[in-house]
Parts: structure tokens; C-alpha cells; sequence
């Protein structure tokens, strides 16, 4: 199975997920490693679900702003990709050899404030600059005209503004990267409805 596209799946927390992301060939699966955060998954579930899945990267995802946490959460889940929000944590990153995504919320910037950030964060130690939303934001004419502009200087994975409809559509008018979507809750052990998760998984297949 292939995608016409990077996909990042955020706050997977159930094997069921993971299990069908890989094996519709999405590239990054992200876990929370935060115990303060709603989608947090413990040390010892994480590497029970790792040893399920091959053929992606795993993701840990942090919200942190301490680097001492950080080194912390490295060594006990020992992630391929690390996701942080916080620029500032970039230059004690140096023992971390595996790929790093900053993560960015769109609702607490402007369009003016989304350019000055690029303009401040650049980093060659940066893979992917992930850009997300807590509200809806709905991808308008401005909003698209920035992103195209920053998507040709940096490898940005959107994580907004689409639909199943829209998504192939966003892609052809946007030099992004890549898409992030999120993970959602088991209805039971075994069992979740993937709803719009597949619908814009199965959109992105391609015949490779």
C-alpha cells in the first residue's frame, strides 16, 4: 500500500490504529508522551504497540519545555522522531541523532506572526515543521497564498484545512510536504470506527 503523500498520524493511543495506519502506509505515527496529556500513552504500552507495527517511524510527542524531560522521554522511549513545540529546546538536542518536527498552533498566530515565526525557528536541525490547530481554521485565500510562499522554503506538514473532498485539491495548490492527521480512542479493546481517518487515508491511495 502507498499514499500520494507524507502522512503523520498524531496521538495514536490503541494498537488498532497503528496497526491500520501501517498498513496503509502512512510514514510517521505519533504517541504522546506526556503524563499530562489527554492522549498519553505509558512507556510500557508504547513499546507493546512498536512491536506490532514495521515499516514507519515512530513519533514521540512532547509538549515539554524542560530539556532535562526531554533527554528523559528520549531515553525511555527511545523514539525514531522526536516532536517538540518549543524552538528553544533545539540546540540541547545534540545527542539525539534521529529526525526532529516543531510542532506550531496556527490559532495563536497571525498571518504576519506565521512568516515572523519561520523567520525566527529555521533550523537545519529541523525536519518537518508541523502546523496544527486546536479550533477550526477554516484554509482561505490568504492563508494559502503565506503557506505557499513558506512551503517552498520549508517542509511544512499541514495538519488543517482539509476534508476527504478537499485533500488532493490542498495538495496540487500547496507545496507541502505532507499531511498530519490524529488518532482517535477505541470504541473497545479490538475495535474502533476509523471514520474520516480512513476516508482521507483511502482519498490519498495510489496504485504504486
Amino acid at each position: 500500500m502507498a499514499l500520494s503523500t507524507i502522512v503523520k498520524i498524531s496521538n495514536v493511543t490503541n494498537l488498532s490504529d497503528a496497526r491500520y495506519c501501517a498498513g496503509m502506509g502512512v510514514d510517521l505515527l505519533g504517541f504522546s508522551m506526556d503524563q499530562d496529556a489527554g492522549q498519553y500513552v505509558a512507556p510500557e504500552k508504547f513499546k507493546e504497540i512498536r512491536s506490532w507495527v514495521a515499516g514507519l517511524h515512530i513519533v514521540g510527542e512532547t509538549a515539554s519545555t524542560d530539556p532535562q524531560e526531554i533527554e528523559r522521554l528520549l531515553s525511555l522511549y527511545e523514539p525514531d522522531v522526536l516532536q517538540l513545540e518549543e524552538p528553544a529546546l533545539l540546540p540541547y538536542l545534540t545527542g539525539f541523532d534521529g529526525r526532529i518536527i516543531l510542532k506550531a498552533d496556527l490559532a495563536l498566530m497571525t498571518l504576519d506572526e506565521l512568516d515572523a515565526y519561520f523567520a525566527s525557528v529555521h533550523s537545519d536541525r529541523v525536519d518537518y515543521y508541523l502546523l496544527e490547530s486546536n479550533v477550526a481554521i477554516h484554509l482561505d485565500d490568504d492563508l494559502k497564498t503565506v503557506l505557499q510562499r513558506l512551503a517552498t522554503r520549508y517542509p511544512i506538514l499541514l495538519g488543517i484545512g482539509f476534508s476527504t473532498d478537499s485533500v488532493q485539491e490542498v495538495l496540487a495548490e500547496l507545496p507541502i510536504q505532507g499531511i498530519a492527521l490524529t488518532g482517535g480512542d477505541e470504541d473497545r479493546p479490538g475495535w474502533r470506527e476509523f471514520g474520516d481517518l480512513m476516508d482521507i487515508l483511502e482519498a490519498l491511495e495510489t496504485d504504486d
